[in-house]
């Protein structure tokens, strides 16, 4: 790889060169830029990032008690110990994120207010030319890359999902989403709403409880949670016995991974005993009086959707104390007051918050080309979820939903520089993957199987994703306790790759 950061000059402006560019400056894409660091110096690259600043999630949510749904012990990176409480705040999450960038001087890579309009690849130069603009002053600019590193996530930042609900215009109060959470807000003394009944409604509604007159969590249908304190026995013990942190941080990560395994395991092999057990440490907090039946037995069996840890059981302690209720009905429509139920109930409001998810986006609002002809990203099949039929050069950090986003951010990263490393070995310019001949008759299935998990921002935008084979290498199993071993020993000169 060439080392040196080149600018050619063009008739349109001046555009600069990288072996490797960067889309995002969150969790994965910092991450990312360590493994570049570490593994593979001398290498040039940049971080375009949209926002004003790194953290992604992180400094897009703004809402009252923004908090993580996975333990930071496995969110956290493999190679930085995490030392505060494993469910921590956004706060707490930026600070962790601003020391890797300072203690391996990331900063000067990263160009913040960089929105990124297209990518297009050219076979005759084996490059990527990407088009950005700055957010700030609006003035074009013109990246290349050998390498493109997708690190953007999985949502649109500037607007989460709102269904359309009948009459929304007619209400006379406040709506808002919390991905777009206002600042000049006032719940004091309100009826609040929060429509939803995932990780964000189950962090919003103790966090402003005290805040307004009532809060209600109006759901269509109940979720899973699991309870607990936030805290972890054994790194409490070994910091007691001034364990190094390291060690703290790699033995930790590993109980919880193995206990997590087992967890999963158990949900599809025994769902009814899971479902027993996480429904009866609710009940245990609101009391035997408390319709759990309604509020709180999902239909589905657990682990088919995301189940959000409430942290010393805030939501319910909330509920307990009758500062919050919950409402498991449909919305008939908005009226001037608050919203009509189907049950013919009216639930009066005067802030609406409409905790009901984002929306996809595969990758990142980007128009992508290959040879000048636009990328259907859906038409691709990926390799073991990130790699690409047909497209070059490029590498995508899909995380897990059964675990911590960042595992796989580590797993990815691994893989990438082994194989920028195999490229530089071979003299290789270009990699992109095929379907092998014995992969020619291999079904070609949907992103991920509905029957293993089905969120509703994969469910309503799936054929934006790339298809799945029937062979572990062709699909994202969604499963690290496999792919951690699988990965690594991935086979470079494996027919599935071709060089160029």
């Amino acid at each position: 790889m060439n080392v040196a950061v080149r600018s050619h000059a063009t008739a349109k402006q001046a555009s600069e060169h990288f072996d490797v560019l960067i889309v995002g400056a969150g969790i994965s894409g910092i991450g990312s830029a360590y493994h570049i660091e570490k593994q593979l110096p001398g290498t040039s690259y940049v971080i375009l990032e949209t926002q004003a600043t790194f953290g992604g999630t992180w400094s897009t949510h703004r809402y009252p008690g923004i908090r993580s749904d996975s333990d930071l012990h496995t969110f956290g990176y493999s190679f930085k110990p995490w030392v505060g409480p494993p469910i921590a705040t956004a706060e707490e999450i930026l600070a962790y994120m601003n020391e890797v960038i300072d203690e391996n001087d990331i900063a000067r890579h990263i160009r913040y207010k960089h929105k990124i309009n297209s990518a297009s690849w050219s076979s005759e130069q084996n490059l990527w030319t990407i088009e950005a603009v700055t957010t700030d002053t609006g003035e074009a600019r013109t990246f290349t890359a050998n390498f493109l590193w997708m690190c953007q996530g999985y949502y649109r930042h500037s607007e989460g999902y709102t269904p359309e609900w009948k009459g929304a215009d007619r209400f006379k109060g406040r709506i808002v989403h919390p991905q777009t959470w206002p600042d000049d807000i006032d719940l004091a003394g309100k009826k609040v709403v929060v429509i939803g009944s995932g990780a964000t409604a189950a962090t919003l509604v103790p966090n402003i409880a005290d805040k307004c007159a009532h809060v209600t969590m109006l759901q269509r249908s109940p979720t899973y949670f699991r309870l607990g304190r936030n805290a972890i026995e054994i790194a409490e013990e070994l910091r007691r016995l001034q364990v190094d942190e390291a060690w703290i941080h790699e033995i930790v990560r590993r109980k919880i991974l193995f206990e997590q395994d087992a967890f999963t395991k158990l949900c599809i092999s025994k769902p009814e005993q899971v479902k027993k057990e996480l429904i009866g440490q609710i009940s245990a907090v609101l009391g035997p009086d408390y319709d759990v039946e309604t509020h709180f037995t999902p239909t589905y069996r657990p682990w088919r959707q995301r189940i959000a840890f409430v942290p010393d059981a805030d939501l319910f302690k909330g509920i307990a104390s009758g500062k919050a209720s919950v409402v498991t009905d449909e919305i008939e429509c908005f009226v001037e007051n608050g919203i009509q139920l189907k049950s013919g109930k009216l639930l009066e409001a005067d802030i609406i918050v409409t905790a009901t998810g984002f929306n996809l986006s595969a990758l990142g609002d980007i128009a992508f080309e290959i040879d000048g002809k636009p990328l259907a990203f859906g038409d691709t099949v990926t390799y073991r979820g990130m790699m690409f039929t047909g497209v070059p050069n490029m590498v995508w950090v899909f995380g897990y939903f059964r675990a911590s986003w960042t595992l796989r951010v580590d797993l990815v990263a691994d893989f990438v520089c082994r194989l920028l490393g195999h490229m530089k070995a071979k003299g290789a310019k270009k990699v992109e993957v095929q379907l092998r001949a014995e992969d020619h008759n291999m079904p070609i299935l949907p992103w991920i199987d509905p029957e293993n998990f089905n969120p509703g921002y994969i469910m309503r935008d799936m054929n934006l994703l790339p298809k799945r084979g029937d062979k572990p290498e062709w699909q994202h199993s969604q499963d690290y306790w496999t792919e951690k071993d699988e990965i690594p020993k991935t086979d470079l000169d494996d027919k599935a790759f071709v060089y160029g």
